[in-house]
This record gives C-alpha cells, structure tokens and sequence, in this order.
C-alpha cells in the first residue's frame, strides 16, 4: 500500500481516541448501550474536527457483528475486528453508503436514494448513509427526501455531516438529533502531535509542536496537514527529521511573534521612527503586508485576553512562552488601548484586500496605533486640569502635555516612555455634572500667561439669543395657540404688566416648588432665574444664557406638565412659553452662591474640578444639569 497521509493514517477507529468531542461521544456510547439510537443524526461544525469520522465509528458501532459485554466488546465501542468494522474502515462496506452531497445534490440522485432505502440490509443489521457536506444539497431534493426521514424503514440510519447547519431547511433538522461539534482545544491537539511524532520517529522542538497547533486553528486535520508538510522539507539526521520552530515559520510564511512584541513597545512608547524602521525591514525581507496584518490582529487578540483573563486564562489556546509573550505586551496598554488597537488593525487588514499599495496602508495603519495612543478621556481631562498639566489646542483638536508641568513644552513628534506627549482628548463614559462655564471679561492676576491661552475644556458659551423681536418657542404649549404659527407675538416687556407682578411672583414660586418636589431641580433653577410676564392670555417666561436645545432637554415633556398643572390650580393664563431671552430680570443669570442643600447645584458647585475649573478660566457657573439617570 502506498503512503497514507497524517490526517488518514491516524484517523480515530473508536469514540475514545476522538479528541475534544467528549459531549458528542459520550451521548451516542449511552445511546448504543440503552438502544436508543435516532434514525437521522445531523453532525456539524468546524472543519477537520472529526464529524465524518463520528459517522463512520458510529456506522462500525451499529452494525458490529460482535455482542457487548463480550469478551472481544465489553463496552458499546466498536469492536475494529469483525468483517463489517473491517469494511467500513477501509470504506468498502456494502450496506454503508458514504455520499458528497457536494457533487451528489440534486433531486435526481436524492431520489435513487430514496428508492433504494426501501431494501433491507444485503448482511448488516442496518443500512446507513453519511451525506458529507449534507448543506449543498438543493431544496427541491431535500423536500424528496423528507418523507423518507420523518418515516424511514425501521433498519435505516441517516447521518448528515456540514459545516453550514444553517443552509439545511429547518423541517429536516427537526426531524433528526443535531450535535454541534467544538473547535478542538490547542492542548488536545498539541498532546496528538507529540504522540504522532514519537509514533513517526521525529525529533520535534516543543516551539515547533506548538506552532503546528496554534496553526491548526481549532482544526485537527489541518494540525496535521501542515506537520505532514513540515516532516517532508524537514532535514534528516540519522533517519529522522528535525522540526523546529524557525523551519516551521518559514513553511507558513510567518514571522516569529517576538517581532510583534518589539512592534508593540515602539507603539506604548509612541516611537513613530522604529515603528516604521523595524515595519520596513520585515516587508524588505519579502513579508506580506497582508500577511503581517493577519498576524497582528491575532497577536492583539492574545494579548487583549491575557489583559482580561490574565497569563493562565482558557481564552488563550497558545504555548506557555507565548502567553508570557502576550501578557508582557498587555502590561504596555490599558484595556480600552488594546481593544482600539484591535479595531485599528482589522480595519487595516480589511483595507489590504482591496486595495493596490498595501504596503502605505499597513505603514499608516501602524502609524494610527501610535496615535490613537495620545487619546485622553474626558475625566482624565479634567483630572489633568484640576493637577495643573498645561493644555493647548494641537491641530485642531484639544491636548495635553503627559507627565510634564503646568506650562512645559509640548511634544507632537515622536517621545520616549515617560516623556511628554501630546494626547488628543476623547471622551468615554461616567457622569459627571454637565456645567456650562462662561468666561469672565478679564482673568484673574493669578492666572498664568500659558493658562489664559488655554481652550476650554468643557461645554462652550452658549449661542446668542435670537433677538426680542422674533421670540422662538422651544417648549410647545399645552394648549394650540390661538394664533397662527406665522404671526409674530408682540414683544412684552416686565412694565407692560406691572399689575399682575405679584401674580408672576406667586407663579413662579409654586412652579419651582412643584419642580423641585417633582425631582427636576434643574428646570427649578432655570425657571427661577427667568423673567416671568403675562400677556392677556400668554405667560411668557424668558430664560437668560441658554440655547434652545439646552433649554429644551432642561424642561423636558416631565418638567412641562408639572408646570401645566401647577398653573391651572393656579387659573394662570392658558398658555405659556419658555424662550431664550437677554436675561435683564430679576436675577442674575449666574447661580446663586448658596443652593438648597442635597441639590444638584451644591454637588456641582462644592465639585474641586469645578471650583478649579472656575478659577483657571475666571468663569461662573450660569446652569446645571442633571444627567444622571433617574
């Protein structure tokens, strides 16, 4: 006989030697022992793990001419020696039949199936078919086989093996026991090379072993495919073949993942020179850009698992030097820096596959690792601001000088570890109390000529109100105005209607009572603040120093009917808007230095990064708002 491959030679003849698949063949060796065999089997997942196989050990199971509890077969296993496990192994065997649904897929073929199904048995106990590849078989010859599987003939089994359960119509997996296969785990794989290897007479390294089934993916065929390559361009020293890691590498056209911890380094020190340096020396030593990519997404992938689960978690399926390799890498980065990381890099490797440079899109998306790294969050922002770190505006976009002074030289190029660097900020989640600053016309003397200089950080100025004379409702009233919407309201004034002064105060006194009560601090404040007049039958209220979507998300639809009933207990007039206004009522359009106790104006005004915040930029705080969920 001529020579057998790895993947064939070593095929599993019985369920214990299949590796990884414990769920499935525990449930088919209790199902031989209790009799309770299924007259259709859907076996699925990843390819090369062994569902194929499972069919044939289950076929040989089946049929097996030797009783368990005998000598020769104590347990449901098959017994590997009688005439019909003989024929099933080598794959001659009369009464199962093994078809590719991939060239078999048609109703004509599907229904000579049916036809002969019919027969019994020529010698066995059962007649069996494995439809390999079961999903490329066409609708219309799925639907002829239908019947057939829902009433089969009493000594009929089905087995359908895919790696696409899905494409098969759910009206045949209904009928038949589905078992999902796993990936195979990196350490079953690794343990069946090392016993291929001495079985072979092969001098492997452990590195190289560990490539083979890292490679394999989840794949046991695969595994074994690629070692049949290795031992073949492997060199022999006294009648047997040496694999090692670096010849390993070579046959998958893969660089050794050293160089994508050094790659990494560069990026945590933000060392935009060496990165393209060492980048240009693997593609000059004919790497592929696309190839590379690859290896850094699943590089990034390990060491963003070894930063959630640490060196020993089960989401790494590597070597022991390769999770120390992935965890040292995942020390340099936080988890949100790893996981942009990640999305830089697949984005990237995407881009590779259709476009022509790839080598300038590999360059820039390694560039974009480094400067994603400058990226700051909103709350260390602030942090850095109440600590005194000096910030400017670099490009457009808002930075900070790391690690430096109040006030120190910033760094846009390339920096050492430790050293400053400009970090664009970002923003990520957390509450903190939405204040509006409003600069004062002059700084105070204290503040220093790098920090007058300073961009905001927080929430600009608001805009202009629209002037007087063309007042813009930003809360629809609660009853339809009278009016058309095209007619222009008069503009009114606080003298227009001196006498119902009182009855504005009144107003506005029990509305941000109820507000208040009503948990919508907020508005209670806004409103305060705001002019009240009444005009015939409209109560205007003029809010100073807020935009319309401000105002708007301040009074919500909540606020506005807490205000409407108060209003009518009240008999107030029967329509009220809420304007942005210039501000020249009664109160000033800052808050008040004292606010009621508990409230969401007293955090924000005892909060340091505020106070701090207010004395670098001269501000005062003219409104606060409530973000916070309720």
């Amino acid at each position: 006989m001529g020579y057998q491959v790895l993947a064939r030679k070593y095929r599993p003849q019985k369920f214990a030697d299949v590796a990884g698949q414990d769920h499935v063949t525990r449930t088919l060796l209790n199902a031989l022992e209790q009799q309770r065999t299924a007259h259709g089997y859907i076996f699925s997942g990843h390819r090369g793990i062994g569902k194929t196989t499972i069919a044939r050990i289950l076929a040989m199971a089946l049929n097996c001419r030797t009783e368990i509890g005998s000598a020769e077969r104590p347990t449901p296993e098959p017994c590997g020696t009688c005439d019909s496990c003989t024929e099933v192994r080598a794959g001659n065997a009369v009464d199962v039949i093994e078809i590719d649904a991939a060239t078999n897929r048609g109703i004509d073929e599907i229904r000579e199936l049916r036809d002969a199904a019919r027969y019994a048995p020529a010698r066995d106990r059962y007649k069996i078919y494995i439809l390999d590849e079961a999903h490329q078989i066409t609708d219309a010859a799925f639907n002829a086989l239908l019947k057939s599987l829902e009433e089969p003939p009493p000594h009929v089994i089905f087995m359908m093996a895919t790696t696409e359960p899905e494409n098969i119509p759910q009206t045949i997996r209904s009928r038949c026991q589905h078992f999902s296969f796993h990936a195979v785990k990196f350490d079953d794989i690794l343990a069946q090379l090392k016993m291929i290897s001495a079985q072979e007479s092969v001098n492997a390294e452990e590195a190289a072993l560990a490539l083979l089934a890292e490679a394999g993916d989840g794949s046991m065929r695969d595994a074994l495919s690629i070692m049949d390559q290795a031992i073949a361009s492997a060199p022999v020293e006294s009648g047997k073949a040496n694999l090692g890691a670096d010849l390993i590498r070579d046959l998958m056209g893969s660089v050794p993942n050293a160089v994508f911890e050094r790659l990494l380094e560069a990026v945590a020190q933000g060392q935009s020179a060496a990165l393209m340096e060492q980048l240009n020396v693997l593609l000059n030593a004919g790497n592929s850009p696309s190839s590379l990519a690859r290896q850094m997404v699943r590089y990034l992938r390990n060491a963003l698992m070894a930063k959630l689960g640490g060196e020993q978690t089960e989401l790494l399926q590597i070597s022991a030097d390769e999770r120390a390799r992935a965890t040292r890498t995942a020390m340099l980065f936080s988890e949100e820096d790893l996981t942009r990381a990640l999305q830089i890099v697949l984005r990237t490797f995407d881009d590779l596959n259709y476009r022509q440079e790839q080598r300038f899109h590999l360059e820039l998306g390694l560039l974009k690792l480094i400067h994603a790294q400058r990226l700051l969050p909103l709350e260390e922002l602030l942090s850095g601001v109440a600590g005194g770190a000096s910030v400017k505006a670099v490009g457009g976009q808002m930075t900070r000088a790391v690690g430096s002074p109040s006030g120190s030289s910033m760094m846009t190029g390339s920096s050492s570890l430790g050293s400053s660097v400009s970090k664009p900020i970002g923003f990520s989640t957390g509450w903190t109390p939405a204040v509006t600053l409003a600069p004062a016309m002059t700084p105070p003397p204290s503040a220093t000529a790098s920090t007058a200089a300073m961009p905001m950080p927080v929430a600009a100025p608001p805009p202009p109100p629209p002037p007087p004379s063309d007042p813009i409702p930003v809360l629809t009233p609660f009853e339809k105005p009278v009016k058309s919407a095209s007619v222009e309201p008069e503009p009114v004034t606080e003298n227009s209607n001196p006498a119902g002064a009182q009855d504005t105060n009144a107003m506005r006194e029990a509305v941000v009572t109820a507000l208040n009560d009503g948990g919508h601090s907020s508005a209670a404040q806004l409103l305060h603040s705001g002019t009240w007049t009444v005009d015939g039958s409209n109560l205007r209220i003029e809010v100073a120093g807020m935009g319309k979507k401000m105002l708007a998300l301040t009074v919500n639809a909540q606020a506005e009917k807490i205000i409407r009933q108060v209003l009518q207990k009240m008999n107030a007039p029967a329509r009220f808007l809420v304007i942005p206004g210039e501000g020249t009522g009664n109160t000033s359009s800052a808050l008040p230095s004292s606010a009621p106790a508990g409230s969401v104006q007293q955090l924000a005004m005892e909060n340091p990064l505020v106070k701090r915040a207010q004395e670098i930029f001269n501000a005062e705080v003219r409104s606060v708002l409530d973000l916070r969920s309720k």
